[in-house]
This record gives structure tokens, sequence and C-alpha cells, in this order.
């Protein structure tokens, strides 16, 4: 728990938030958009998109030099492929999901035909040339040149989807590691079910449909049906164990099964916190550690976030005075206890 916690605050000190983020990239889009002169425009447009597939998602600066995005980018399934190695031998590659909406304007880039010109397939350029105009846009914005690099957007990223509450795994395979943390023995993650696990993460990020409620992204590992309802166990891509009971008519209706992916939600108002390093003893079937990050306190409910020892992020919601008899504060470490009637299953 304490060395997931340090590393993502370690790099959170040096990296761009998300706002900065967003702040270097519309430097970017203005940078090329208010340019007058054709081949310069033209110039910074493909600065501008190497910026983006950086940026979203998370490629090395090489890999993304290498592309031809007329090939590598599928707009249809909103995916990036980037390949290692000569692609004229037997290369690997991996997909990335992308957000549709990034998948428009990137779409929409590629459509221009003196772009399409320009590139000539290729978004090759010498790469010290595109640090220094990075490391440009950065210090434009008044933020030290360095922490806009290729390298450290990359970083950022990684950062941005922990913090987003991506499951480090999938975080991994994101990124192209060749051996993601896979932590759970019993159960185990084809590549394309890490893809559907970052593709809810990626759109969940841009919509931002699912306030106060925490998601978990896993597969049914175990059914037990009793003469009403069921108990049904979804594991996780870092291998946590989330327990739901449902009825029987859910259970048709969701046409759920063994290896079946799902998402299991839990509403924060649901979500209890007790103080300690021993496991409570309780009657809730769902009990995590974690380490208190986050408390923002209201005049009627405060919003606890916490970090479990995954690296997931989980929100609880109470009272405002509940949280003075426990005397919670950032850093504590304290278990967050739900139960199995308070998960909610979805399927896509």
């Amino acid at each position: 728990m304490a060395a997931t916690d340090s590393s993502i605050q370690d790099h959170d000190r040096t990296c761009l938030d998300t706002l900065q983020l967003e702040r270097l990239e519309g430097s970017f889009r203005t940078w090329f958009e208010t340019s007058s002169r054709r081949e310069v425009r033209l110039s910074r447009e493909r600065i501008y998109l190497i910026f983006l597939l950086i940026r979203y998602t998370g490629a090395k600066l090489n890999e993304v030099l290498n592309l031809n995005p007329y090939n590598d980018f599928d707009p249809t399934r909103h995916i990036i492929r980037f390949f290692s190695g000569d692609k004229g031998e037997k290369a690997t590659s991996r997909e990335v999901r992308i957000p549709e909406a990034l998948s428009e304007t990137i779409s929409a880039l590629l459509a221009d035909p003196p772009f399409r010109e320009a590139l000539n397939q290729s978004l090759a350029i010498d790469p010290g040339f595109v640090r220094r105009k990075f490391y440009e846009r950065t210090r434009a914005i008044g933020l030290p040149p360095r922490q806009g690099g290729p390298e450290m957007i990359r970083k950022a990223r990684a950062v941005e989807l922990l913090l987003d509450r991506m499951p480090l795994p999938a975080v991994q395979a994101f990124l192209g590691h060749s051996t993601p943390t896979l932590t759970s023995t019993y159960i185990s993650f084809s590549e394309e079910e890490l893809q559907q696990a970052t593709r809810y993460h990626v759109e969940r990020e841009f919509s931002r449909k699912t306030s106060a409620c925490n998601a978990f992204f896993g597969k049914i590992s175990s059914i037990r049906k009793g003469d009403i309802q069921a108990l049904v166990e979804i594991t996780t891509v870092s291998g946590m164990i989330v327990q739901s009971i449902i009825t029987h008519g859910s259970l048709e209706k969701l046409d759920l099964a063994i290896g079946r992916l799902v998402r299991a939600e839990v509403k924060a108002p649901w979500v209890v916190l007790a103080r300690g390093d021993q496991e409570p003893r309780c009657t809730a079937e769902n009990r995590f550690c974690g380490r208190i990050e986050r408390i923002g306190t209201g005049t009627i409910n405060s919003e606890i976030s916490l970090r479990l020892e995954d690296g997931t992020e989980l929100c609880a919601i109470v009272g405002s005075g509940s949280s003075e008899p426990l005397g919670l504060q950032e850093g504590d470490r304290v278990w967050a206890i739900f139960s199995c009637y308070a998960v909610i299953l979805h399927v896509d």
C-alpha cells in the first residue's frame, strides 16, 4: 500500500496535473491555429497531433514518430496501433483505445488535403525539434519547460489514469509495459478484456457521468444461487474480490455467467469507514483497506477519498459530524466497508 501511494504521490509532484495538461493542450491548439503562413501552420499541426497522441495514449515519442497515421489509426474503433521494431519484420503491436471525441479531432486533422500531403504517410520528424517545441509551449503557460517534455507527459498520463481509478495492470497494459502486474491467481484477463477495461475508463474520463459512485471493473469468478437470490463474486483486474447479491430475475436479465465482464458500482454514501490496522469484524461482505488522501468538509456532508492497496481510489460520503468522533485525517489508514446488497452490477 505505502509503496503504491508514495509512487503516485512522487510522480504527482513532478508531473503536470490534468488542469495543467488541458492548459498545455490549449496552448498547442492556439499556437497552430493562429499561424498565418501555410507551411508554418502545417508544421505546427504535425507537432500538435504528436502532442495529442502522447497526451492521451501515454506512448513513447519514438512510438508516435514511427506511426503512419493513415494506416495505424482506426477511426471506427477509436484505436491507435503502435508497433515495436521494424514493421517489415515480425514486429509486435499493441492497440490503445482513445476517446471518441479525440478520434473525431484526429480524423478532422488527417482529412485536410494539404496536411495529408505534408505528412506523406508519416509523422517522422527530428525528435530534438519536437522536444524543443514541447518545452516552448510549456514555458508559454508559465511552467518549467522540462515538465512538458514528451517523457514527462507520458508519466503524467499514467498518474492521471491511476488517480482516475483505472486499475494498475490496465494502466501498465495501456502504456505498453511488457509484464503487467496481474496479482490474481484465480482468474486471468485477456488482452481484449484489458482493452475493455481501458475503454470504460477513457470514455468515463471524458463523460464524467458517474459522480459520487465507485466503480470496479472485473470478471465474474463465482455465482452461488440461493432460493431467491444469488451471490455473485467479481474479481477485478488487480485481483480484489467484490461481492454482490442480486435476484435470480436480474441474473437472467443481465445474462450473467462465470467469466462475464461486468462493472460493479457502489454509491459513495453506502461506504462506511472504520479506523485501524485490523480488519473489522462485521457482517458487511466487502471490506477493503486503504489510506485517506483527501477530506472535503461541507456544511452537511463530507467527502472522503481513500486509496486502496491496489491503487484504486474509493470515495465515501458521510455526515460532516460523523468523521469527527473517528478523528479522521489525511494519511490515516482506514477500512472501507459496504454490504453486498449495496453493489449494483452493470453489463455493456
